[in-house]
């Protein structure tokens, strides 16, 4: 992580900033919530990831000299400003979903509870951070949702720069990815790394038959001990890549009883085809335990059709379709004011899908058990210590219901749900309070997730939609609000 990451940043967030000092607004308590409004590609939801650099972001916040903020904050105007920010750190609360999060839209994923300045400076850091990582991990998500096989993330070389290749490829193995490609992600978060051959390995041998099987000669010998992997389709697949293997494999004495595994990969043409017929070369060759491993250009749509075709592929490589979220790069998180001082506040639009939950919130997800084991059934988001949050803490009975259409609605028994709150302290009074989760347990923690969802919620087209709703004194606070609003517009004049 960049030493400096905390002040990439637009720099409105600071001339904003110096209004509020001026206006000796600096201290105002400030609360906002980091959500989404809407998930890409029709899902109904989204995988959190980024909380971790985050958490490191708002502690890399000041320790800047003043000249720092003087390249972009210039004149004697801004001197006592500089001065402030120099020595500003962070000071407030932060709660957070837990990487490996389901989260749903209008949820808060991050509150953040701090003085205004502190508070609003951190809105671009914090977004860019959690919006290349949601983007990443919900395609991933939907990619390794395709199909019951193992799938490789391997799109560093079309990721948005070293920086992306690395925390994109953190967020596609917690939502669901195996394993990466990229050595430093394996590195920094201590979860390993694969990858096998190029073509131009395989012509670097000569272009010619013979300098194909030399290729997987050397390779086998150089590699002893270690999963083999070969890419068989430089030439031509059926004519010579696949028995160049098989005869590359059987020379160094590598079948089914060879420990760390082996297989070949398929980079081009019908894979479907293709993989039928070397799974049948193969298994007449007695390589019956040979794996064949697939990419090209894959997706959740290409893997499923490739599937249905009854392709014999038994794991699959993904590139930049999870490294770019390629159908929907750009994820939606926004970052947005919902109380000053105790006082809840919204943005309200005529686009009414921008419309916001104002206040101090938390939200409880609703499960209830089942002879199969527990299923999540509702989320509600409330305010912080109202009547509805009272009533679950204390598991009574309680009815929650659509804000959109009140007439909908669901009713949790006493004794028959378990509730559990998304939202956990990460940092109080400006320090860290939450313990460091490795990538391996927020990969647990989304697999557990999604077991708790029903297989229709998990679907990839049209899936069921999970009910998600607010609390009755949120939705009151909210529409207190509006009416007020609507009458003072509606008697305003110039």
């Amino acid at each position: 992580m960049l030493e400096d990451i905390a002040y990439c940043s637009d720099k409105y967030q600071y001339t904003m900033g110096k209004s509020f000092y001026d206006a000796g607004m600096a201290g105002k308590r400030a609360v906002f919530n980091l959500f989404y409004r809407q998930a890409p590609e029709n899902n109904n939801w989204a995988v959190v990831s980024g909380v971790e650099e985050v958490i490191e972001m708002v502690a890399s916040l000041g320790g800047k000299d003043p000249s720092f903020f003087e390249k972009f904050l210039p004149g004697p105007e801004y001197a006592e400003f500089r001065e402030y920010l120099s020595k500003m750190r962070f000071t407030g609360n932060i709660y957070a979903m837990k990487e490996g999060e389901i989260a749903f839209p209008t949820q808060p994923i991050i509150i953040v509870e701090a003085p205004l300045i502190e508070a609003q400076v951190l809105e671009t850091p914090m977004l860019c951070i959690m919006n290349h990582q949601m983007a990443v991990a919900t395609k991933a998500s939907r990619v390794c949702r395709a199909t019951v096989r193992p799938v490789s993330e391997f799109g560093s070389r079309r990721a948005h720069g070293p920086w992306a290749a690395i925390y994109g490829a953190k967020a596609a193995i917690i939502a669901g990815c195996k394993s990466t490609s990229n050595i430093l992600t394996g590195s920094i978060f201590d979860c390993g790394s694969t990858g096998t051959m190029a073509h131009s390995y395989v012509t670097s041998f000569g272009c010619t038959v013979k300098g194909e099987y030399t290729a997987f000669d050397t390779y086998i010998k150089t590699h002893s001990g270690e999963g083999l992997i070969l890419l068989i389709d430089t030439y031509d697949t059926l004519k010579c890549g696949v028995k160049n293997a098989i005869k590359a494999f059987k020379a160094n004495k590598i079948d089914d009883t060879y420990g760390p595994g082996y297989g070949v990969r398929l980079d081009s043409g019908d894979l479907a085809y293709l993989s039928q017929q070397v799974r049948a070369i193969l298994d007449r060759n007695g390589l019956k335990g040979c794996k064949i491993f697939a990419t090209n250009s894959l997706d959740e749509y290409i893997i499923s059709d490739l599937e249905r075709q009854g392709c014999c592929i038994d794991s699959y490589g993904v590139g930049d379709a999870i490294a770019t979220s390629k159908a929907n790069p750009c994820f939606g998180n926004v970052y947005k004011l919902v109380q000053i001082d105790s006082q809840p506040v919204l943005k309200r639009s005529e686009d009414t899908v921008k419309l916001i939950n104002p206040g101090f919130q938390i939200t409880y997800r609703l499960s209830k058990h089942y002879e199969s084991g527990d299923l999540f059934k509702a989320d509600v988001t409330c305010l912080r210590g109202d009547s509805l949050e009272k009533a679950i803490l204390a598991g009574d009975t309680f009815t929650i219901s659509d804000e959109h259409d009140r007439y909908k609605f669901k009713t949790f028994e006493k004794g028959e749900y378990s509730a559990k709150p998304l939202q956990e302290a990460v940092i109080q009074n400006g320090e860290r309070c939450c313990e460091f989760r490795t990538i391996g347990e927020s990969k647990a923690y989304y697999d557990s997730n999604l077991a708790h969802l029903s297989p229709s919620e998990r679907r990839l087209i049209n899936p069921h939609y999970y009910k998600v709703d607010i609390s009755d004194d949120l939705f009151n606070v909210k529409m207190d609000i509006i009416n007020r609003l609507v009458r003072e517009i509606g008697e305003f004049e110039l």
